[in-house]
């Protein structure tokens, strides 16, 4: 894309982003549901029958799919340019890193040994505004991977091994939930991607909040400007 494409994808018009915004606070309302209530009944509803650990598991789920995942879904149909979605996953960020520096937690989703809510937030925001200039697609997919993907995953290993462990029959789950979607948006490409954020997730190398989304999204700007797949 040419340098003057770029800067015309950065640079919207402020009634373009006021507008965005003004979309964007029924979004962010939504995720504050999510977070305070609907993920809060699945983390009890699940600690009943499966035990504290599976349920504040199962609440970290529900959070990547409501909230992150369905935003996500949402991007190409909402917004008009890519600076209030990044500002949006940057807000979470903040709003979910300060219960740690606080000690403050949202103990029914929050774990003190790690911030990995804060990186899927980081992660989510820089997605956007990368793919943005050339098809918002190729970061909604990646994000995907990570809300849906990842969440039937952790409520595969929950229900089957009641604690928090990387085990193959989560990563078939994520492997039919995504591979059949990355292939219908990118053909070939797509599934590949999905066979490669199944491994990633399972290696626990890097936290998945960060390699599955940005690793899935670099292959698919590579594929982007390789022609293997087309712009929106």
């Amino acid at each position: 894309m040419p340098a003057e494409g770029l800067l015309a994808a950065y640079t919207p018009r402020l009634g373009t982003v006021i507008g965005d915004l003004l979309r964007a606070v029924p979004l962010a309302a939504w995720v504050l549901f999510v977070v305070h209530y609907l993920a809060r009944w699945s983390k009890e509803w699940a600690a009943a029958r499966y035990g504290e650990g599976v349920g504040v598991y199962f609440a970290r789920k529900v959070i990547h799919m409501a909230a992150g995942g369905l935003v996500a879904l949402l991007i190409p149909l909402v917004f008009r340019e890519p600076w209030v979605p990044f500002i949006l996953g940057l807000g979470f960020a903040v709003y979910t890193y300060l219960p740690h520096r606080t000690g403050r937690l949202m103990t029914w989703f929050q774990d003190p040994s790690n911030i990995s809510e804060v990186y899927y937030c980081l992660a989510w925001a820089v997605a956007v505004l990368a793919a943005w200039p050339f098809n918002v697609w190729l970061a909604v997919y990646p994000l995907f991977l990570m809300s849906f993907g990842d969440g039937v995953t952790g409520i595969i290993r929950g229900l089957r091994q009641r604690r928090r462990v990387k085990s193959w029959d989560g990563s078939l789950g994520f492997i039919a939930v995504s591979l059949p979607v990355g292939y219908l948006l990118f053909g070939p490409v797509g599934a590949l991607v999905a066979l490669l954020a199944a491994l990633l997730e399972k290696s626990g190398v890097v936290d998945d909040n960060i390699s599955v989304p940005l690793a899935s999204l670099a292959v698919l700007l590579a594929a982007y400007h390789l022609g293997l797949i087309q712009a929106a």
